[in-house]
């Protein structure tokens, strides 16, 4: 089976425990995390061969990073050890009205000071059905811009197809002088799968778009299909947040031959809402590798979502077991 290669930055996720605001006590739990870590994870949790491409700070907290991505069956040789910090992220977990929030700690990690010229893609990319990777790059910095950029084209250029998550990040972007619609527009522009909803949709080409009803959203996608003629498919999820204990989520997938879209599932008793879209971005590519059809794919990527509110950490460490499990509407314990 080839190599599904995921590419951006390994993070550690410091978080208050409990439901406690950050430093109300001075502890923190430390998961390792990163939105494309996540899918790799996730993906080799099904059975995919799956590699990450990054660089980690040459310390115990780089070496905490990759030996996690190991553990759970992801190739690390690609992991790169260089100057620098490694990126943090704190995160405050919400609790009835109250919203979860989250501070970033990034500046001069590791991956942040890399540049094009630091990655070996005829290496990292020998082999490779599938190159990851998402928006969360290009938005630290001009330098990581042009590395995401670079990554793609590499790929491009040696035919290798690219999964895109838009994963638009605010506060990142806002850092810098950036142009987030030209630099999101280069990525897509060369990527088969996106995932991204009608927002994501109204930023890349500038018109506004909405997501009431299915007829909207199919019209944000052909959009799209027209703007980005390399696009096969759009995969999304919506959420109706009722407070932070309990979400209703239903997921969508187009092609330009038509779309499928869920009813909504009722998440109650959240644990963590962390990476829920990495992993539904890990089960939409679990169903496209398969060669499923669009229906189950998106319920399968549903599923992954929908089940990893209920562990703690970044990754779904789900199996294949676990979707049927879900699928079927098993809810009982499984003896």
């Amino acid at each position: 089976m080839a190599r599904i290669v995921c590419f951006g930055e390994l993070l550690l996720r410091l978080t208050a425990p409990g439901r406690e605001l950050l430093l109300q006590t001075p502890t923190l739990d430390v998961h390792v995390g990163g939105a494309e870590a996540n899918v790799a994870v996730g993906l080799a949790r099904l059975g995919h061969q799956t590699a990450m491409a990054s660089r980690v700070a040459g310390n115990a907290l780089g070496d905490a990073a990759t030996g996690y991505l190991r553990r759970h069956g992801v190739d690390t040789s690609g992991v790169a050890v260089a100057e620098g910090r490694m990126g943090l992220y704190f995160l405050s977990p919400g609790a009835g009205l109250r919203a979860s929030e989250i501070v970033y700690d990034r500046e001069a990690s590791s991956f942040a000071l890399a540049g094009p010229g630091d990655f070996d893609w005829d290496r990292l990319l020998d082999g490779a059905a599938m190159l990851h990777l998402s928006g969360i790059t290009p938005a630290l910095g001009q330098s990581s811009a042009e590395l995401a950029v670079a990554a793609a084209e590499a790929a491009a250029d040696r035919g290798v197809p690219i999964s895109f998550d838009g994963n638009y990040r605010a506060q990142l972007w806002n850092r810098w002088d950036s142009d987030p619609r030209t630099i999101l527009g280069q990525l897509v522009g060369r990527a088969e799968i996106l995932f991204g909803n009608h927002r994501d949709i109204s930023l890349l080409l500038g018109s506004e778009f909405g997501g009431d009803g299915e007829e909207r959203r199919r019209e944000a996608a052909e959009a799209a299909f027209e703007a980005f003629p390399g696009l096969r498919l759009i995969a999304s999820t919506a959420r109706h947040v009722v407070d932070a204990d309990a979400h209703r989520i239903s997921a969508r997938i187009d092609s330009r031959d038509g779309a499928f879209q869920t009813e909504e599932v009722a998440v109650a008793g959240i644990v963590d809402r962390i990476g829920a879209g990495d992993a539904f971005a890990a089960g939409i590519l679990h169903g496209v590798r398969l060669g499923r059809g669009l229906d189950w794919t998106v319920r399968a990527g549903l599923a992954l979502t929908a089940l990893k509110h209920s562990l703690p950490g970044d990754s779904s460490l789900f199996g294949p077991d676990d979707i049927e499990a879900f699928l079927s509407g098993e809810l009982d314990v499984r003896r």
